[in-house]
Formats: structure tokens, sequence, C-alpha cells
């Protein structure tokens, strides 16, 4: 039913495309589909988890590869454009309904925690295995950080059109040195205000990073 629905959001739009036609050309009845999915929200959450899955599984070489945290990052970042290659063609069709904070598709909303979640542990991974040392006070956010930096760059490829999204590419090997560089220079003395204040920003606006580093 997955793979139905995925094609007809791309063929008719995700707005125009309902339940009972994911059903018919899957060739379930429409009480079946409701069984597994309660509605379309929740197909689209199945394409999260898939996405996350797949993207864990394809991380695997980065993290178990150097310690050096710049590499770390990028190749964690291409792993995810590779892995989302695929689904480029239709992505615009979820952003406009994602992009509503209202609603269950956004990346924020405790719908899409599982998928979110299991983001947040890659990049947690790709901070341990590495060799750079952090400021304490941002050991449980910085996971959370890196996840809102590749939220970043899910937005800017979404609307990519260069063939085979290679600014995406480019933007993730630009940006990936400079992101390590400042998690490396937040340890320092001179720079512990602008970190305390980054903590106290973090648990504001990042409230699972604050009930995550709780249950820890």
């Amino acid at each position: 039913m997955l793979e139905t629905a995925l094609r007809l959001f791309e063929e008719r739009g995700y707005d125009r495309t309902t339940m009972r036609a994911i059903a018919q050309e899957a060739g379930v009845s429409t009480g079946n589909a409701y069984y597994y999915f309660s509605s379309k929200e929740h197909l689209v959450q199945g394409f999260y988890d898939r996405i996350a899955a797949e993207h864990a599984a394809a991380v695997g070489p980065v993290l178990a590869g150097g310690p050096e945290l710049a590499d770390r990052i990028e190749g964690t970042l291409l792993r995810w454009l590779e892995v989302a290659e695929p689904y480029h063609r239709f992505a615009a069709q979820f952003f406009k309904n994602a992009a509503d904070p209202e609603s269950p598709l956004s990346p924020f909303s405790p719908e899409s925690t599982t998928a979110r979640e299991r983001a947040v542990d890659v990049h947690r991974q790709v901070l341990a295995g590495s060799s750079t040392k952090t400021a304490p006070e941002l050991a449980g956010r910085l996971p959370y950080l890196l996840w809102m930096m590749q939220m970043g760059l899910v937005l800017f490829w979404v609307y990519d059109r260069s063939p085979g999204a290679e600014r995406s590419h480019r933007l993730v090997v630009r940006t990936a040195p400079i992101a390590a560089r400042a998690i490396a220079l937040s340890r320092f003395r001179v720079l512990r205000p602008l970190v305390r204040q980054l903590e106290d920003l973090l648990a504001e606006f990042l409230p699972d990073a604050h009930e995550a580093e709780a249950a820890r």
C-alpha cells in the first residue's frame, strides 16, 4: 500500500489522493486499508519511518569509520541524500503539508516522534564516535542541533532542481566542516557565555531534547 500511495501522491498530488483510491489501486478493500493505515497521514508516517530506517542502515560505514567529526557529519548527510534521491520527484507534495505546524506530517509533530528519534540517534552516534571534544553543557543537545541542520538540508533539497541535486551535495560538503569547527570551539572557556545562551535556546525550543536527556 505504501508504494501505491507514493505513486498516487506523485501522479495526483497528496490532497487529491484518497484512501479509497489507494486501496483500489493496491487491490485491497477500503476496510483493510484503514486497518493497516488509519489515514493518509499515517501512510506518510510510514514513509518517514522507511526513510529513517534506510538512512540508519546506509550510514553504518560512516559511523564505523574515522573519528574526524567533519567527515562523519558530511558522510551522514550525503548518505541521507542518496537514500532520499528516489523520492525527490514528489518530495514537494509532502512539504506543503509538513510545513504546517499543526499537521501530523510536520517533522516536529508527536506523530513523527519515531522517525525523528531515529534520526537524532544517528547524529548521537556521529558525535560519540568522534575525537572532537565538546562543551559538557551541550552534550545532550548537540544531536538535536545536528538533526536541525539535516532538516535545513531537507528543505533546500526539496526545492533543489540542479541535476542529481548536485547543489544539495555541495551544500553538505561546504557546511560540514563549519559545523564541526563550531562544535569543537564550543568547549573553550572564552565562548562559554555563548554556549550557555545556546544551551538555554535549545532547551526552550527543542523540548524533545530536554525530555530525552532527562530520561537517559
